[in-house]
Parts: C-alpha cells; structure tokens; sequence
C-alpha cells in the first residue's frame, strides 16, 4: 500500500472544511474541491479562523497556521483534484444519488491505488462502495463536529472493504491525533443508531407537550451528566441532517421505533433548522 500524502476532500463545508483543516495541519497535502470559487473561499476562511483560534489559545503557533494554510489548495474540477491523490474524503450532503454520482466520477479519475473514504453519518458503506469499481478500497471514515476538536473518527468497513484498507485508515485516524473506533457496515452504524432515537424521544417529548425544550434538555444534562442537551445538539447538527439520518435508519430497519416525530418534519418543513437558519428548537444570532 502506498504512503498516504496527497488527499483530496470532496466539499468544504462544515465538516469538509473541519477535515480538510485536520490533514493540512498534520503535514498533508490537500485539495478542496467544491463547485464553486466562492463556496471554496468560504471554506478557507472559516480554516484560517479555526487555525487562529487554536493560535490565540497557544495550541499551535503562527508559523504552524502559515505552514497548514500553504499545503490546501483549491479546485472546482473533481477529475483534476483527484488525479494524483492518495485518499479521497467525500464530505458532501446526505444524499445517496448525490454521493453516487460523486463517487462514480471519482473512480474514472483517481489512480488505482488511491483509497476511497465517505464521510457518511448514515448511509450503507457497501451500497455506496457498489457503484465504483473498487469497493475493497471503498471504506466509511466518519468525523464528528467540529472536526478540529472532536477525537473520534468511525471507521466502517463495508462487506468487501480489505483489511488492510481497514488497517491503513485506522493509522491514518491516529496520525490525525483522532481515535478510530471500528464498526461494521449496518444503517446508522454505532453513533447516529444510539443518539438520533434520544434525540427524537426528546422532540417527542416537546411534540406531545410532556414538557418545554429548556425542561428536556435540563434534565438530560443535570440529571445524566450530558455536556449539551439533545434538542441542543439536534440544533447544533441541523434538524434537516438529523431527519435524513432518522429516515435512513427507519428505512433500513422497518422498525417503527426510528419513525421521525412529526414535530421534527414540521419543523424541518417549515426552514427551521437550528444553528445555521437561527432558529430550530432555540433561536440563535445567525
């Protein structure tokens, strides 16, 4: 297996930008591909105030920003962005069709040797990995946000991901100053199959007039000792990403316990979607 030097992450957004900040800043060389320059410029701001932020905090120093900041480069052509990578890192919404096309793509562009890695919180790993060429180098290597400050990366294997492959991202995750946690292939897979039922029970709560978001979030925290709240968390995720992932796991389950709350459709419906509209369950300055 070759070294992994050169990578590529599919999408700047809050967790591609997150990603593409944690390569750079652990000496690898990476390419943000996005669709359009400013959507790219966006992304690379929100890095250098990350990294400044770590500098004003004595995490890192200014000469370790400069160094991270000139090893990202931009592109808004993915074959070309992909040419010569290692790894590819596909961190783009959660939609299958979407993701497919991406990854179709991917496979015509990228040497044969490189790794292709989803950033997925729900999605079959397998069912992605079946609609490129090479699915024994396809694998799940999930973030959590903020990517910069949270530790645990889910590394999960599809049916036909190698060992090796499995082996090499986990060292890769270490390498980054992440934790891999292993998992295999199953809808949700470990972190959104325990957390997205609490959270909806608790938008249930609010849905059936048990008791107000304030009272439901305190409870959780006073009493269960949880840092945030979840109908504060679900906020801090997006009530739209936290919809799509209930909706993989009820359908991949058939299991009625997974049935989104209506409150949490309505919501969603209604552009209510937490932190990044200024309002989901709490209101926020945007």
């Amino acid at each position: 297996m070759k070294d992994i030097r050169n990578v590529a992450v599919i999408g700047g957004g809050t967790m591609g930008n997150g990603i593409v900040h944690v390569f750079a800043q652990n000496n690898f060389n990476v390419t943000l591909v996005e669709t359009k320059k400013e959507l790219a410029n966006r992304a690379i701001e929100t890095i250098e105030r990350n990294l400044d932020r770590m500098v004003t905090k004595e995490k890192i120093s200014v000469s370790d920003k400069e160094d991270a900041l000139k090893r990202i480069q931009t592109s808004l052509k993915l074959d070309e962005a992909v040419s010569d990578a290692d790894l590819v890192v596909e961190a783009v919404p959660e939609i299958f069709e979407l993701k497919r096309k991406i990854f179709e793509e991917i496979d015509k562009s990228a040497p044969e040797h490189t790794i292709l890695a989803t950033n997925t919180s729900s999605i079959s790993i397998t069912k992605l990995a079946a609609v490129t060429g090479r699915p024994e180098k396809f694998i799940g290597m999930h973030f959590f946000n903020p990517v910069p400050v949270m530790k645990l990366v889910e590394i999960i294997r599809g049916l036909e991901t190698d060992q090796n492959i499995a082996e090499t991202i986990q060292k890769l995750s270490e390498k980054l100053g992440k934790v891999p946690v292993t998992a295999n292939d199953s809808p949700g897979f470990v972190s959104n199959r325990v957390l997205m039922p609490m959270i909806n029970e608790a938008i249930f709560c609010v849905y059936e007039g048990v008791a107000t978001p304030e009272a439901v979030d305190d409870v959780m925290k006073l009493g269960m000792a949880h840092p945030m709240g979840p109908l504060r968390l679900a906020d801090f995720i997006g009530l739209d990403v936290c919809l799509d992932i209930l909706n993989v796991l009820y359908e991949g389950f058939k299991d009625p316990k997974y049935r989104p709350s209506p409150l949490l459709v309505k919501m969603v419906d209604a552009g209510k979607l937490g932190d990044k509209s200024g309002e989901g369950f709490f209101k926020y300055d945007k």
